[in-house]
């Protein structure tokens, strides 16, 4: 069994529109719901947590789950911290799930063959993250701002979901995070501090992180060109 959790508690205060950002409209149709659906309506995937803000379950069962008929979807609350909440959402799947991916909410562009290529990777090597290799020199800077390191660009990656590993191997690296009172950047850093390699597999440059007012014409082309 494959799993996934969605990861849709953020403030999206970037957006400045008053509103989280996964519910923003693209095309008169919510982020989140584009989101859900690419794992919805994949043969691939059993098992489908979302992670929402408490506060704002009413509106996502309304305007989300029934609105675009979707059924069998769990609900997780998020945490202080997005690793509080994407625990909260392993802790909410089935435990019978081999595979578990997590995914940003706010990235509705991830394809079929993204999702299906991170899962075999992650059956063979336990843990792998998607990712692009990056276009710009890539500058390292001190609390002045001034330059003390350039790194060699061809090492260098940006890191998308979905994160995909084994799921006794994600829960035992985040028990082992909060016994130990670290907080990562992401998911793969803590499958990292206990051991394991984690591998990179390339995705696309089109499965972007809607965070700001920009990426929503970003977002808007995108989705032009996909009909």
């Amino acid at each position: 069994m494959n799993g996934v959790v969605i990861v849709a508690a953020g403030s999206g205060s970037r957006m400045k529109m008053g509103i989280n950002k996964q519910f923003i409209k693209l095309n008169n149709k919510e982020i989140i719901a584009y989101t859900i659906e690419k794992f919805y309506k994949n043969d691939d995937i059993q098992d489908i947590v979302v992670v929402i803000k408490k506060e704002e379950e009413e509106f996502f069962k309304e305007e989300i789950i029934e609105k675009y008929n979707l059924h069998n979807i769990k609900i997780a609350f998020g945490g202080k911290e997005r690793q509080d909440s994407v625990y909260n959402g392993l802790k909410s799947l089935n435990k019978d799930c081999d595979i578990v991916l997590i995914h940003d909410g706010a990235r509705p562009f991830v394809t079929k063959e993204i999702i299906r290529k991170s899962i075999d990777e992650a059956k063979e090597n336990n843990a792998v993250v998607v990712g692009v290799p990056v276009k710009d020199t890539i500058k390292v800077v001190n609390e002045n701002k001034d330059i003390i390191d350039t790194p060699n660009r061809s090492t260098l990656w940006s890191v998308h979901t979905p994160q995909t590993f084994k799921y006794d191997i994600l829960l035992k690296s985040y028990e082992d995070a909060f016994k130990n009172n670290f907080y990562g950047t992401d998911d793969a850093m803590l499958v990292e501090k206990i051991g394991y390699k984690v591998k990179m597999i390339e995705g696309s440059y089109n499965n972007i992180k809607i965070t700001t007012q920009e990426d929503l014409s970003i977002g808007s082309q995108i989705l032009k060109d996909q009909i």
